[in-house]
């Protein structure tokens, strides 16, 4: 990388926390970070895929490390983070990706169905930023990624109580851009298209459904994760100083036609 690039890109010295960063598009926004120069600590509710997601990344040079936690429970979460704080110091990029993606149709939709993707699409991206952006805000310098989803702009698939989070991320975002960009604190959504990952698994397995979707855009396929690498380091990076409380789509023009 040239020294204009690094200058503009590169992330040397940075932590980025990355939520849902061991499968789908937080992997593959945490693999970008990660190679651009930051320090990685992925947080995950599985063992297992963390921990293979963390060799990955060591075996291409990247600084990773992962704490396991259930970010719909709040007691986890605040474990989670004190954890972090304690280990790794306080991040300069947090990137909210994980996500409960659980979509009956509304008059089937439970409490437990609410509460749960309440709690982990929405209100922890709220804690996590109200935990680590202060002190990034301190420093002057900070960058707050939100995965959001075309669910949060249009009702389509069962949105449901899965719409409703995505919706209220995307007004977060606009809160946290409000609270702390004059201090350094960039704070923007990406919004994917439909994107194959274990998350969408489901939608994946009807192939009539898939190929609609994928005539919708107009790049003439759905997307995969690795479409978010470019985004998550301009994002985090000095190259999107001048951005903030935006919605960036990532989806192929879906949402243009």
């Amino acid at each position: 990388m040239s020294a204009y690039l690094e200058k503009l890109f590169g992330l040397a010295g940075r932590t980025a926390v990355v939520t849902g960063g061991s499968s789908g598009i937080g992997r593959a926004m945490a693999g970008a970070l990660g190679r651009a120069g930051a320090r990685i600590v992925l947080v995950a509710r599985r063992p297992d895929p963390l921990e293979e997601t963390v060799k990955e990344l060591s075996a291409d040079g990247v600084q990773a490390d992962a704490v396991s936690a259930d970010l719909a429970d709040r007691a986890a979460l605040t474990v989670a983070v004190d954890t972090i704080i304690s280990r790794y110091g306080h991040p300069d990029v947090l990137v909210n990706a994980a996500a409960v993606n659980r979509r009956p149709p509304m008059d089937e939709l439970t409490d437990d169905d609410w509460d749960v993707t309440l709690a982990a699409n929405l209100t922890a991206p709220f804690l996590l930023g109200q935990r680590f952006a202060p002190a990034m805000a301190d420093r002057g310098w900070g960058r707050i990624i939100n995965v959001v989803s075309q669910q949060a702009f249009r009702a389509y698939g069962n949105s449901g109580a899965y719409g409703v989070a995505k919706a209220g991320l995307v007004a977060l975002t606009r809160s946290q851009a409000e609270a702390w960009s004059s201090r350094g604190v960039c704070c923007n959504a990406v919004a994917p298209g439909v994107v194959h990952t274990p998350l969408t698994e489901p939608v994946f397995s009807d192939p009539e459904k898939v190929a609609a979707h994928a005539r919708r855009t107009m790049i003439g396929r759905n997307g995969v994760p690795e479409d978010f690498a470019g985004c998550a380091v301009y994002l985090a990076s000095a190259a999107s100083a001048a951005v903030t409380g935006q919605t960036l789509f990532v989806d192929g023009g879906y949402s243009a036609t």
